[in-house]
C-alpha cells in the first residue's frame, strides 16, 4: 500500500488511497472544452466575442475542476477523509455507524450522513448489489472495485472499534470525541465565488 502524508494525521499515515469510479474522464472533457472557450473569448473579444460567454465557460471550467476532479477520498490510520467540492470531512473510523456503497459512498457517523461521490455504483448495479450489512473480508479474486472498496473500509472500521472497544450504535460509539471534523475548502470556493463575479460582471461590458 502506498503511505502517504496526511497533514491532519502526522506523516505516513494514510494506509488506503481510493481511486474515482466515475466523473474523471467527463470532468476532463468539460474542463478542456470550457477552456478552450475562455481562450477563443479573450483571443478574440475586440472582435464582438461575447464577454459572457467566456465568463460561462471560466465557471464551467472552475466547476468542472471543482465538482469533478477535486474531489477524493482516502483512509489513514485513523480517519476515513472525504475531500468533496467546499470541503474536506475527516471522519473517526471507530465512530462510523454504518457505510454503503450504492451510487455514493454513504456513512452515518455522529447522528449524520456524509456522502462522497468518488466511489459509487451505476444506479442498476445499486439496486441488486445489496450489501448493506455485509462483513469485512478484504479483497476477492474478481470483485469489482466499489465492492473492494465497500470490503476494505469494512475492515479498516471494524479494526478501529476493535482498537477503541467500542461497538456499533453503541453509547461509548457516540461519545468518542472528535468523531467528525470539517475544514472549509477555500480555494474552490473562493474560485466559484470568483468566476461567479466575472460572470455578472461580464454582462455589463
Amino acid at each position: 500500500m502506498a503511505r502517504l502524508q496526511d497533514e491532519h494525521d502526522g506523516p505516513g499515515t494514510v494506509v488506503e488511497r481510493f481511486h474515482a469510479t466515475s466523473g474523471r474522464v467527463s470532468g476532463w472533457l468539460a474542463l478542456v472544452l470550457s477552456s478552450l472557450v475562455v481562450v477563443a473569448g479573450l483571443a478574440y473579444l475586440d472582435d464582438g466575442f461575447p464577454p459572457w460567454v467566456a465568463a460561462a465557460a471560466l465557471l464551467v471550467a472552475v466547476l468542472s475542476w471543482a465538482a469533478m476532479l477535486r474531489p477524493a477520498l482516502w483512509a489513514t490510520e485513523q480517519h476515513l477523509v472525504m475531500r468533496n467540492l467546499v470541503e474536506t470531512v475527516h471522519i473517526r473510523l471507530a465512530a462510523v455507524e454504518e457505510l454503503a456503497v450504492r451510487q455514493v459512498l454513504a456513512v452515518r457517523a455522529a447522528d449524520r450522513r456524509w456522502v462522497s461521490t468518488v466511489v459509487g455504483r451505476s444506479w442498476r448495479k445499486s439496486i441488486t448489489a445489496g450489501r448493506g450489512g455485509g462483513e469485512a473480508g478484504g479483497a476477492r479474486e474478481g470483485m469489482s472495485y466499489p465492492d473492494f472498496v465497500d470490503d476494505r473500509l469494512r475492515e479498516l472500521v471494524e479494526h478501529a472499534r476493535s482498537a477503541a472497544g467500542v461497538r456499533p450504535g453503541s453509547r461509548e460509539q457516540l461519545a468518542l470525541p472528535d468523531a467528525v471534523r470539517r475544514e472549509p475548502a477555500w480555494l474552490p470556493i473562493g474560485l466559484v465565488a470568483g468566476a461567479s463575479l466575472v460572470l455578472v460582471v461580464s454582462f455589463f461590458l
